[in-house]
C-alpha cells in the first residue's frame, strides 16, 4: 500500500512524474528525470535520489556507479500535481553523466547549440570503476 501522499500526485498513464533536481543553495536547474511511485517513497524515506529509468525500465539510484549520489533536502509538488522539484545537494558537484556541474549544459545561439559549460571531470574516469567491476 503506497503512502496516501502518492495518491495525491497526477500520475502519466505510464506511472510517472517528471522531476526536476535543484541545487539547494545555487538554484541552479541541474537535471530532469522521471520517477515512479516506488522510486519517490524511496526517495523519501532513504533521503537520497532514486529515479525511474525510462531507457532500462529500472529503478536508477543516482550517483549508484559514479558516486555522485543527490542528498535530498526537500520534495515539492507544483499546483498542478504533476510536477516534482526536488532540492538536493549534488554530491561531488557533478548530476550529468558528460561530466559537468549540469545536464543543460547547451544554450541556442545563432549558429545553434553551443557548450557553455565545462566538463569537470572526463566521464571515463568517473565511469572506469563501475567498468573494471563489470569485467
Amino acid at each position: 500500500m503506497s503512502p496516501s501522499w502518492l495518491e495525491e500526485i497526477r500520475w502519466t498513464a505510464d506511472g510517472l512524474v517528471p522531476v526536476i533536481a535543484q541545487q539547494q543553495n545555487t538554484g541552479k536547474v541541474l537535471m530532469f528525470a522521471w520517477m515512479n511511485r516506488e522510486a519517490l517513497a524511496l526517495t523519501a524515506r532513504e533521503g537520497y535520489a532514486v529515479y525511474w529509468s525510462r531507457s532500462r525500465q529500472k529503478l536508477w539510484r543516482k550517483g549508484e556507479q559514479s558516486g555522485n549520489r543527490q542528498k535530498v533536502q526537500g520534495i515539492f509538488l507544483d499546483c498542478d500535481e504533476d510536477v516534482i522539484l526536488l532540492q538536493i545537494e549534488q554530491q561531488g558537484g557533478i548530476a550529468c553523466h558528460t561530466g559537468r556541474e549540469s545536464c543543460f549544459y547547451r544554450r541556442l545561439g545563432d549558429d545553434g547549440w553551443q557548450v557553455v559549460a565545462p566538463v569537470l571531470k572526463d566521464p571515463e574516469l568517473i565511469y572506469a570503476q563501475q567498468n573494471k567491476a563489470a569485467e
